[in-house]
């Protein structure tokens, strides 16, 4: 375990420190198969090796995740900034899920029950609604800071200006600010990097990130002329991960590129991508999330890596800054861009319409 404080970085404005990785849990459970016992082997390991920060949210398995992270962190809780997060349905009720007042109250004392505690260290908005006002999300967040049922809330995978939106409407209201962003981020999804982190910065948020290894396309797995076979999870995450889509067919030969250069610094491609996320100034931690011992095992080594200008660059020069190479990797497609209705104008009665011709006839 680190004894060095050094190793440990600030987590936005709040004055609490986190290590550069943390632990997600979404693996943990029946939906992607590490059962109990490998779960706990994983949680012991990584508050072994100082790892602070463990993550989870209520859907991950319809909170089968939440059970077991509080099952392994009985005894250790006081050492631990643990993270929750709401929104994702559970169950069939049209109301258990989303931003509501009524469903974040009983949403996170649901939580406190699976997770055994009386307190969660951060918990996060999942993902936006555009259902609820985001003023009346943030009053209830707020009032749960007050009332000692978070130490502190945050977003994630929020559109730069929500993000703005959320501080402001805070501040007019005379609400708790949020601390945090978590968003994906990953050599192969630098979308953030456009105007989240620059946000995050100005804000003093803190950031987590996930998917640093975009959904294990930069797992090793990757290289040139052999077949890669489909996983349970690949077939879950659909789009990230449909090998004849041409964004994909450019995230493989981006990942081959990135694996020759991982080879040409005697590391491999797990620390060069891990490494490469912690080395942006508004990263607080890295979220990983092993399915097993062994990957957790693979993954402590990347803190202490350091990549020079020359690798950093030439990097750059394989997927490009703020580039996302397959937007599904952004984790959010916003109403704005996903609904046809919120792009095209209503046409106004009496206007000729142009409609499509038959291929035949053109």
């Amino acid at each position: 375990m680190p004894t060095n404080h050094d190793w440990f970085r600030p987590f936005g404005r709040t004055g609490v420190k986190v290590s550069p990785l943390a632990l997600g849990s979404m693996n943990f459970g029946s939906q992607f198969s590490t059962g109990a016992d490998e779960a706990e082997r994983i949680v012991g390991a990584a508050l072994d090796a100082g790892i602070n920060v463990v993550d989870t949210a209520d859907v991950y398995s319809q909170g089968e995740s939440e059970q077991i992270v509080g099952q392994a962190i009985r005894g250790r809780r006081d050492n631990i900034f643990l993270a929750s997060k709401f929104h994702g349905g559970m169950g069939g009720d049209v109301n258990r899920g989303g931003n509501s007042r009524r469903w974040v109250k009983r949403a996170v004392e649901d939580s406190l029950r699976r997770l055994r505690t009386d307190h969660l260290d951060l918990y996060q908005v999942h993902r936006p609604d555009p259902a609820t006002p985001l003023e009346e999300t943030i009053g209830v967040l707020s009032d749960l800071v007050r009332e000692g049922r978070i130490r502190y809330y945050g977003t994630s995978t929020f559109e730069p200006h929500e993000v703005v939106e959320a501080q402001y409407l805070a501040r007019a209201g005379f609400h708790v600010a949020a601390s945090s962003e978590q968003a994906p981020y990953s050599i192969l999804a630098r979308g953030i990097e456009r105007a989240l982190l620059p946000v995050a910065e100005q804000f003093r948020l803190g950031v987590l990130t996930w998917s640093p290894l975009a959904g294990g396309w930069l797992s090793g797995r990757w290289r040139r002329g052999e077949d890669v076979a489909s996983s349970s999870r690949a077939e879950i995450m659909g789009t990230r991960h449909d090998q004849a889509l041409p964004a994909n067919i450019r995230k493989r030969r981006a990942a081959e590129d990135l694996l020759d250069l991982a080879d040409e610094a005697g590391i491999s491609l797990v620390d060069l991508a891990l490494a490469w996320t912690l080395h942006h100034p508004a990263v607080s931690s890295v979220i990983v999330g092993p399915r097993t011992l062994a990957q957790l095992t693979a993954q402590l080594v990347a803190p202490s890596i350091t990549l020079d200008d020359d690798l950093l660059d030439a990097i750059d020069a394989i997927v490009p800054p703020g580039v996302t190479l397959n937007p599904a990797d952004a984790g959010y497609v916003p109403p704005s861009i996903g609904q046809a209705s919120s792009r095209r104008r209503a046409a106004a009665p009496g206007t000729p319409t142009v409609r499509r011709r038959p291929a035949a006839v053109r």
